[in-house]
């Protein structure tokens, strides 16, 4: 596979970030399919992506372009629909290696021996569902950002990627408007994600240990740091859920007490249905969270 070759896209997993991913590449020219076990996902995928103006990622663009881009994706429940003439695979499924080993596994023995795919995991590690993918050497993460709005992807490699599928996948990372950062080995978090992990985790500890109030721990970032968001504000709009399986998962990895408070702790929080900006409450409520008082810092 060639990057001039790769002409249509497979989306596994009609979540938030598979609608960003598949209108990403649809607006830069790329025939897109979205595929998810569940309907009614598919229908909620649909309905987001054609009423997104992709203003925040992209401020600029004009209506004819969405409209455009919109008329590029399609929507499968059909495994076998999804997969015909599939180039490269995006994956955005749940943050669970055996789920991820099945569905890869799954769609090897539908798509074409020279189709690429790759993983859009936030926690995981490629190495941990690479054998189930069947095609090792044709495998690696592209992870996306769409918290911030910038462009930033990280593709990274596990031990038996090759060197040809890394620069296809980087191309094309370029091809899509995003800027490649290209990692030397597999690791844990990736670059932006390792260290905001670790910010993150930091800050639930110290709430989940009540050192400090959920607001006075964003706004003493927010105010050493003159930023317009603080940890908790940032964990609402990941969400709550992603957040949880990402520190559970390593709780349990790593039998770490402490990480496991920490997943008890945003727990609390979703047993109350606070899911975070996406369901209107999180640990703030939105539309007008308190943070974005312009006296949230100055009058605690």
């Amino acid at each position: 596979m060639k990057i001039e070759n790769i002409k249509r896209v497979l989306i596994l997993g009609a979540g938030t970030m598979g609608q960003h991913i598949g209108h990403v590449c649809a607006l830069h020219g790329f025939d897109v399919v979205i595929y998810d076990i569940s309907e009614s996902m598919l229908d909620n995928a649909k309905k987001m992506i054609e009423n997104s103006k992709l203003h925040f990622v992209y401020p600029d663009l004009k209506p004819e372009a969405i409209e455009t881009a919109t008329g590029r994706i399609s929507y499968s429940s059909n495994p076998e629909t999804a997969s015909k003439d599939v180039d490269i695979i995006s994956e955005s499924v749940f943050e669970d290696p055996e789920l991820k080993g099945r569905v890869f596994a799954k769609f090897n023995s539908l798509c074409a021996p020279s189709t690429i795919f790759t993983t859009n995991t936030s926690s995981l590690l490629p190495s941990m569902f690479a054998d189930a993918t069947g095609r090792s050497e044709q495998f690696c993460a592209l992870h996306f950002h769409i918290g911030s709005g910038a462009p930033i992807v990280d593709v990274m490699p596990h031990a038996s990627t090759s060197s040809e599928t890394m620069k296809v996948v980087t191309d094309f990372a370029k091809r899509i408007g995003q800027i490649p950062i290209l990692m030397q080995k597999e690791y844990s978090g990736y670059v932006y994600n390792n260290m905001l992990i670790s910010f993150l985790q930091s800050a639930v500890t110290l709430a989940a240990n009540d050192v400090a109030s959920i607001a006075d721990i964003d706004r003493s970032w927010m105010g050493v740091m003159r930023t317009e968001i603080g940890p908790f504000g940032i964990i609402d709009m990941v969400g709550l859920p992603t957040a949880h399986r990402v520190i559970q998962f390593w709780a349990k990895n790593q039998n770490d007490k402490q990480a496991q408070a920490n997943a008890d702790f945003i727990k609390k929080y979703m047993d109350q249905g606070k899911q975070g900006r996406k369901t209107s409450e999180g640990f703030y409520k939105y539309p007008n969270p308190a943070f974005k008082s312009p006296d949230f810092i100055n009058n605690p």
